[in-house]
C-alpha cells in the first residue's frame, strides 16, 4: 500500500499530472484510505517541494508544475475526501491588498496552503479589508493571507488588521501578512499576528496560526 502513496508523492514532485491522476484512482480502487492518499501522497509531495523551494533547491515553475499535479489529484480526489468526512486543517482567505494588482506570489502561497491542507478561498487583487471580513465570514475562515508588492499599498494592511480587530471577528480570525516590501517589523508594527518572507514559509505560519 504505501509504495503507491509514493508513487503518487514521487510523481507530483516532477510534476506529472497524468500520472498522479491515474494512481490516485488505482489507489481509491485498491481501498486506501482517501486521508491517506492526502496525507502521505500529495501534501506529503508538496510538502517536500515546499521545504526545496524555501532552500533554493527548486524554483517557482518546478512548484507551479507540482501544483498542477497535485491539483489533478485532489479532482479525483474530493468525492473520497467528502465521503469519509475529511475535513480541510482549516480556512484561508487570501488577496492582494487595496491598490495592488500583483497576483503571482498570491497565487504562489495559494498553491502552498492547498498543499498544506487548507481550504483556499482567493480573494483576488485590489481587494479592501471590509471584503477580506465579509469573506471571512462566509466561508468561516480563521486566518487572512494578506500580500503586497508596493511599499504604497502595504500601508493598507494597517486597515485590514484594525478592520478585523473592530469586528465580531476579534480574536477569532488571524492576520498574516507578506511580500517583497514587507518585513517583520513591519508586521509588528501594525499589529499582523504573522509575517513569512515567501510562500512555503506562509503555509506553515498558517499551520500555527489556525490552531
Amino acid at each position: 500500500m504505501s509504495a503507491i502513496l509514493e508513487q503518487i508523492k514521487e510523481n507530483l514532485m516532477k510534476g506529472k499530472a497524468n500520472d498522479v491522476k491515474a494512481l490516485v484512482t488505482q489507489a481509491l480502487k485498491e481501498k486506501v484510505g482517501a486521508a491517506d492518499i492526502l496525507n502521505k501522497g500529495l501534501l506529503a509531495g508538496m510538502g517536500l517541494i515546499g521545504e526545496r523551494f524555501k532552500k533554493n533547491e527548486v524554483y517557482v515553475p518546478e512548484v507551479l508544475i507540482a501544483a498542477r499535479a497535485m491539483k489533478a489529484g485532489m479532482e479525483i480526489l474530493k468525492p473520497a475526501l467528502a465521503d469519509a468526512k475529511v475535513q480541510p486543517r482549516g480556512v484561508v482567505v487570501i488577496g492582494t491588498v487595496k491598490g495592488d494588482l500583483h497576483d503571482i506570489g498570491k497565487n504562489l502561497v495559494g498553491m502552498m496552503l492547498e498543499g498544506g491542507g487548507f481550504k483556499v478561498v482567493d480573494a483576488g487583487i485590489n481587494v479592501d479589508a471590509a471584503k477580506f471580513v465579509d469573506l471571512c465570514r462566509q466561508n468561516n475562515a480563521t486566518v487572512i493571507g494578506a500580500s503586497a508588492l508596493l511599499t504604497t499599498t502595504m500601508t493598507n494592511m494597517k486597515e485590514i488588521v484594525d478592520t478585523v480587530k473592530k469586528s465580531d471577528l476579534a480574536g477569532k480570525v488571524k492576520v498574516m501578512v507578506g511580500g517583497a516590501p514587507v518585513t517583520q517589523a513591519f508586521c509588528d508594527e501594525i499589529g499582523a499576528d504573522g509575517y513569512a518572507p515567501d510562500a512555503a514559509s506562509a503555509a506553515d505560519l498558517a499551520k500555527k496560526l489556525a490552531k
